[in-house]
């Protein structure tokens, strides 16, 4: 399954099955993120070598569904942008910056109707597009089922709906992943310091791409091993156990 795939079923199993229970007529996250794919497909520029599209999106909701991802807007606008930005990578769209996503609320726009503007913002570079935002360009989207009638928010407690980090275990220690980019190595000056003179001061870099972990080899004098065997990069599922020198390192997906 793609990373594309991947993140559109985390969301359509962390928030469209149970907003589907808790809130019959309101927006779900997983229509917000294949609306916002759409939108960025229509807005393509092309230019003699490359195709651009927007690197800002804001989505205007209702008070009431912008209400439901009161408790974890953060992290649905981070995941939405993890979206955007894989299926710029399939289609090899590219933006001048990682995509951003923010919520808006419109007074005027009823439950189940949500509109999206998109920016291609300049960054100054030369021969790059010129930023575009044109007031009164919002597509907005409209349920085309029957409208039924809202039901009592609940609670994203009660949604049970966590956030996912990421975390590394070896020798006793644990380490919770909180950047896209983390180097492990011997040297005091790695993110990561694992105390093994079998180790390379900069021995291997966990990446972060979209809701995908990698971890690379950096070079190192020993390299990488997984199930006995030595890589160059490897996928990070969770539950999978890594040796670098003769420490092996274990990467799990929990929720918090």
């Amino acid at each position: 399954m793609s990373v594309l795939r991947n993140i559109e079923s985390k969301l359509e199993s962390l928030f469209e099955g149970v907003f589907g229970r808790a809130f019959r007529t309101n927006v779900q996250p997983v229509e917000l993120a294949r609306k916002l794919v759409k939108e960025m497909d229509d807005h393509r520029n092309v230019s003699v070598s490359r195709v651009y599209v927007p690197n800002e999106y804001t989505v205007y909701l209702s008070a009431g569904d912008r209400e439901q991802f009161a408790s974890y807007e953060q992290q649905l606008q981070g995941e939405l942008a993890d979206y955007l930005a894989e299926h710029a990578r399939r289609e090899s769209y590219v933006l001048l910056s990682p995509p951003q996503v923010q919520l808006e609320t419109d007074e005027d726009l009823d439950v189940g109707v949500f509109g999206i503007a998109t920016r291609m913002v300049q960054t100054g570079a030369k021969g790059e597009p010129e930023a575009t935002a044109e007031p009164g360009a919002t597509m907005v989207y409209k349920p085309s089922g029957p409208v039924l009638q809202p039901t009592e928010a609940a609670s994203a407690i009660d949604l049970g709906v966590q956030r996912e980090i990421a975390v590394l275990t070896w020798d006793g220690q644990r380490h919770e992943v909180d950047q896209r980019r983390v180097v492990l190595g011997r040297s005091k000056d790695a993110d990561l310091q694992v105390s093994d003179p079998n180790v390379s001061r900069r021995h291997a870099e966990l990446r972060q791409e979209g809701a995908t972990y990698w971890l690379v080899d950096l070079d190192s004098t020993n390299g990488i091993e997984v199930d006995g065997k030595r890589v160059k990069r490897v996928k990070l599922e969770d539950g999978t156990r890594f040796t670098i020198g003769s420490t092996e390192i274990a990467f799990a997906r929990e929720l918090q």
